[in-house]
């Protein structure tokens, strides 16, 4: 059954309580940003799925990336939720591994950029500001104290948008496209 009528009343419940919580709580809103973000990562997905680049001679699925990203955010979401799962430290060097493997292939950054250069990049780039958006609201509910969020799980999603950022800016370098910079005028 795709509906219940128990959040009516505007609460719900998480993983593992019997006890509902208000929709507007910070568990609540960080839940809902995580899944907004594995929503849209989910559109970048299908819009990659047959997109790959090159970092020194091996050939990157960008879907393949991005649906590792979707299984870990499921991971957070069950520890935002109060689950015992989190991010593992691995998932985060694997996360590093790739930003730094991209960022030896793009000119060094000296500005802002103006988002939409390629529609993939500006695609990962509305991704990434998803990802910012989630990373404060989990940061919100590790400091509440309610739920206990491990610091992998934080570094994790600080380390989200900057790989986001990272294949936002080699989309747009692979294709050829300039990256924009603001004039400030």
């Amino acid at each position: 059954m795709l509906y219940t009528r128990k959040g009516d009343n505007g609460t719900t419940k998480t993983f593992g309580c019997d006890q509902r919580i208000s929709k507007s709580s910070a568990v609540a809103e960080a839940l809902g940003v995580l899944d907004e973000t594995n929503s849209y990562l989910g559109l970048a997905r299908a819009k990659t799925k047959d997109l790959s680049f090159k970092i020194r001679g091996s050939e990157i699925k960008y879907s393949e990336i991005v649906l590792e990203i979707q299984q870990n955010l499921f991971i957070v979401q069950a520890e935002v939720a109060g689950s015992t799962l989190y991010i593992d430290k691995e998932k985060i060097n694997k996360i590093e591994k790739i930003i730094d493997e991209i960022e030896k292939d793009l000119p060094l950054i000296k500005s802002f950029f103006i988002s939409g250069a390629t529609e993939i990049g500006a695609t990962f780039d509305f991704a990434r500001t998803l990802a910012r958006k989630a990373e404060r609201r989990v940061v919100a509910v590790s400091e509440e104290g309610k739920v206990k969020i491990s610091p992998e799980t934080l570094s994790y999603l600080n380390r989200l948008s900057s790989l986001l950022y990272a294949l936002a800016r080699i989309s747009s370098h692979q294709e050829g496209e300039e990256e924009l910079k603001p004039d400030y005028k």
